[in-house]
């Protein structure tokens, strides 16, 4: 008794569980619909795909191939889902598949399968009419027209490149405005700053002299330098203000070339008296007392002071070479007469 009982249960169990799974499906809707039934050979049109179901339900698509059956696949969408407000807790899948066929003929669409967390569905099930292009073939046959030509004036040329045109008159108008501005600007007047006159000989020798009385030389026991620009200083002197040779000439070569100039005898002999003193310094190793030291630096400063030459007679000589040269009558040239201290 009791087994048969657990029978009974059993069966009513399956029969609830078939009940409530067609009462599922029947909650789920699979629909294919085609824009239009009919097309022409290469035409394409879309084949649409929706699903209504639960917003917990998951349902697969079918996955397609590139063809069914003769009929082309030529792209598919991705899903998109479309919540439904009018039916709550519902939502509307679809994809689009776009499709063509090159055969004229009527090609059915089966119905596609819709794979369920319980189970499967299946969609409706479609044809599709390819209809050829009808050609009247009592009518002859002509070859294919060639292209119009259309006329391109330069009116249009200007409308369609008018802002490259625009640019380069920019341009060129800038160019033309630069050039004007710099041809035109005020040009600014160079002053020349006239020429520094030189220092005279013997205010270059007693700066010198200056200096080196300055650098305290003979104080610090360094008396053979102190002579040897002593020396220096005082040939430079006598070759710039006689314009004789001293440079690597020696004392009585020095005065030889002098012999004949214009110094007084007490001027030579204290640039005598100097220039053997440096002499015996440099080369005989001879010291001199301080005094003498100081003494020879007054001479040197004395002999230059005695023997410059005026700035009168410079400018006198000046003037008398910058005067033009004159011929006279006899063919003889005139010019200013030089003077100065030779």
């Amino acid at each position: 008794m009791i087994k048969k009982s657990i029978n009974y249960i059993l069966v009513f169990l399956s029969l609830l569980s078939c009940f409530s799974l067609k009462t599922m499906a029947q909650d789920i809707q699979a629909v294919a619909k085609l824009e239009q039934n009919t097309i022409r050979i290469g035409d394409q049109i879309q084949l649409h795909l929706s699903v209504v179901q639960d917003k917990k339900e998951q349902v697969k698509f079918p996955v397609l191939a590139d063809s069914i059956g003769k009929i082309q696949v030529v792209s598919k969408s991705k899903l998109d889902t479309i919540t439904d407000p009018a039916r709550d807790g519902k939502i509307t899948v679809t994809q689009s598949i776009v499709i063509t066929a090159f055969d004229a003929g009527v090609y059915p669409i089966p119905s596609f399968t819709f794979t369920l967390q319980s189970g499967a569905i299946q969609s409706n099930a479609l044809s599709l009419d390819v209809q050829s292009v009808k050609v009247d073939t009592t009518k002859a046959i002509y070859d294919i027209k060639q292209p119009l030509a259309i006329s391109y004036t330069f009116i249009d040329w200007l409308k369609d490149n008018w802002q490259g045109v625009a640019a380069a008159l920019v341009v060129v108008l800038l160019i033309g405005l630069a050039i004007w501005y710099f041809k035109k600007r005020p040009k600014a007047i160079e002053v020349i700053q006239p020429a520094e006159p030189p220092l005279p000989v013997h205010t270059i020798a007693l700066n010198r002299l200056n200096e080196l009385r300055d650098k305290k030389l003979w104080q610090r026991d360094e008396v053979k330098l102190y002579y040897s620009e002593l020396s220096d200083v005082m040939r430079d002197y006598l070759e710039q203000r006689y314009l004789v040779k001293t440079q690597e000439k020696t004392t009585d070569e020095i005065f030889t070339g002098i012999k004949h100039l214009d110094i007084q005898p007490e001027q030579k002999n204290m640039l005598h008296q100097l220039l053997i003193t440096s002499d015996l310094v440099k080369f005989a190793k001879e010291k001199p007392v301080a005094t003498e030291n100081e003494q020879q630096m007054e001479n040197a400063i004395a002999f230059i002071l005695k023997t410059k030459q005026q700035e009168n007679l410079q400018k006198n000589e000046s003037q008398a070479t910058q005067k033009p040269l004159k011929a006279d009558g006899s063919g003889n040239i005139k010019g200013g007469e030089k003077s100065g201290n030779a």
